[in-house]
């Protein structure tokens, strides 16, 4: 098989996807938990400022998902049809909620209404906790595996998809996402809603610890195969180490109000997770619980050697395109935010 810089293709094109999957947790990760803290905000004015905070970037950063999803079809056709039609119900809830956030944040600054800006608050928050409830079960199912056939046909049901693992999962993406969005909201603020989420900071930094230990513990417990790679190469444990390393100068800088490093270290131990997550699954992407023959690994799921090479330079022009479309947003929205005319 034809290999890149010492890798083949089909992990080439693993990486690819988990790198857009990485970028859509990172970016849009922080919108999703500014929105699932969003009603914790009393003011008109306050609110107005926390989705103002995110205003310039939340589309956008819905891009990343939208490429993994063309990514995960284009280099791993198999994979996609069968994570699209065993998720069919709980993507189609996703689907709803996304438009509800999207419409939410356009809507609410319609009409002066009181009781349409509250209608639209609660929308857009229990819209985006649910979005982020929904990815955490997907992803905890994938970590957990699920009951798939020869034909790899999904055999459960849907109570299968709430098991407590992947239940676990989903609480810890939330928490995980309001500790992120709410480090993003302190810098963007000032005043007296900056002396309020520096309250909401700390104790989403605790929330997140917490759901940190229980997820580790049930994974070394009930999840065995997600530490297979880790006994063959002793070397990988440096990576929960540095994981450790990250939450605790997350909780050292936030306690020292150093919000932007706290926001830096935010974003690696997303990504840090993340790629945990994908060295417990490689080469596998699918995992049956079941049968492990039933499991669907990168090499037989990949597309054509020529169709991934080509997609590759493809992927090689597109991305650092849309990394610099987002570097170049960010750094002109950068700075507290200022209501005005334009403002939501």
């Amino acid at each position: 098989m034809e290999t890149i810089l010492g890798l083949d293709l089909p992990t080439w094109w693993f990486l690819v996807i988990g790198g857009l999957i990485t970028g859509y947790g990172v970016l849009d990760g922080f919108d999703l938990g500014a929105g699932a803290l969003h009603l914790f905000f009393n003011k008109e004015e306050s609110r107005r400022l926390v989705l103002n905070a995110i205003g310039p970037v939340w589309d956008g950063n819905e891009v990343w998902l939208v490429i993994a999803g063309g990514a995960l079809f284009a280099g791993f056709p198999l994979v996609y049809g069968v994570v699209f039609s065993t998720f069919y119900i709980p993507f189609m809830l996703f689907l709803v909620a996304l438009i509800f956030r999207a419409i939410s944040i356009e809507f609410r600054s319609k009409e002066p209404w009181k009781w349409w800006r509250k209608m639209w608050d609660i929308s857009y928050s229990v819209s985006s906790i649910f979005i982020t409830l929904l990815l955490g079960l997907v992803l905890g199912n994938l970590i957990h595996g699920m009951p798939f056939n020869k034909e790899h046909e999904f055999t459960g049901t849907l109570l299968t998809f709430f098991n407590p693992y992947a239940i676990l999962i989903s609480f810890t993406t939330l928490a995980l996402f309001m500790l992120h969005g709410a480090i993003y909201l302190v810098m963007k603020t000032e005043n007296r809603l900056y002396a309020k989420l520096t309250i909401l900071v700390n104790n989403c930094s605790k929330f997140f610890i917490l759901c940190f230990i229980l997820t580790s513990m049930a994974t070394l417990i009930y999840v065995p195969h997600m530490t297979q790679a880790f006994k063959h190469a002793p070397a990988l444990f440096i990576l929960p180490l540095i994981a450790v390393l990250i939450l605790l100068n997350i909780k050292r800088n936030i306690d020292s109000r150093k919000y932007f490093t706290a926001f830096v270290y935010s974003c690696i131990i997303i990504s840090c997770l993340l790629i945990l997550f994908a060295i417990g699954l490689y080469p596998n992407i699918i995992i049956s619980n079941t049968d492990p023959a039933n499991s669907i690994s990168i090499y037989a799921a990949a597309s054509s050697a020529k169709s991934l090479k080509i997609m590759l330079i493809i992927a090689a022009i597109g991305t650092p395109l849309v990394l610099s479309y987002t570097i170049f947003v960010f750094w002109t929205f950068r700075g507290k935010v200022k209501l005005n005319e334009m403002s939501y």
